[in-house]
């Protein structure tokens, strides 16, 4: 009985040991379970540390390598990151092409068909975007008559005069690159968005 209880207390201890090993709080931060899981080892993308005991003195790696080794040995030139296939060019998750025309391709632009089919869908969300981003200039029913568009003058009215036959490819330019008192947008709205307010504009408000 004397050994079983003395066993009992023992268990006690170690299991009240345990769980203040498991307390973090201050200066003690507590033991973490499987510390990799946590602390990733970071791969940089442009280059490469090729040896394989390069931080041996902190590592707590299952393979055996030090903490610091952190390369593809398998991708040339010193990188991680796969140089793209010679005469490729990356498109985005729906499949366009980057615009790279430069602010003054405006002819050029001209000639980008819209890529997204037009739809209630699409006319309805160009409209949300349109008021989000273009009213406050352009005005609700795009005749520059916005808040904005009052003050600083100059602004489009996108329903009358050259504005009309505007190509949609040009309108998604200017959005992009902008265009006079216009600021660039391309960093705000993704190019998916951009192409709905051209459809939103062209049928809605140009009613094309």
């Amino acid at each position: 009985m004397k050994i079983a209880k003395t066993l009992s207390i023992l268990g006690i201890a170690a299991f009240g040991a345990m769980l203040a090993g498991c307390k973090a709080g201050g200066d003690n931060q507590g033991l973490e379970y499987a510390p990799q899981m946590y602390h990733s080892v970071a791969y940089e993308p442009l280059t490469q540390i090729v040896n394989e005991d390069q931080g041996q003195w902190l590592s707590t790696r299952e393979d055996g390598k030090g903490e610091f080794f952190n390369s593809n040995v398998y991708n040339p030139n010193h990188m991680n990151m796969r140089e793209p296939v010679e005469g490729t060019v990356p498109r985005n998750k729906s499949g366009m092409l980057p615009h790279r025309l430069k602010q003054f391709q405006l002819e050029d632009a001209a000639l980008i068909e819209n890529p997204i089919p037009s739809s209630d869908e699409v006319l309805k969300e160009g409209k949300t975007l349109f008021e989000q981003y273009c009213v406050a200039c352009h005005g609700e029913k795009g005749q520059g008559d916005g808040k904005v568009g009052e003050i600083i003058g100059g602004v489009a009215n996108l329903t009358g005069g050259a504005y009309i036959n505007l190509p949609e490819g040009h309108i998604f330019h200017v959005i992009t690159k902008g265009k006079g008192r216009m600021g660039a947008h391309g960093s705000q709205i993704t190019p998916e968005n951009r192409w709905k307010i051209v459809h939103y504009v062209k049928q809605v408000i140009q009613k094309q």
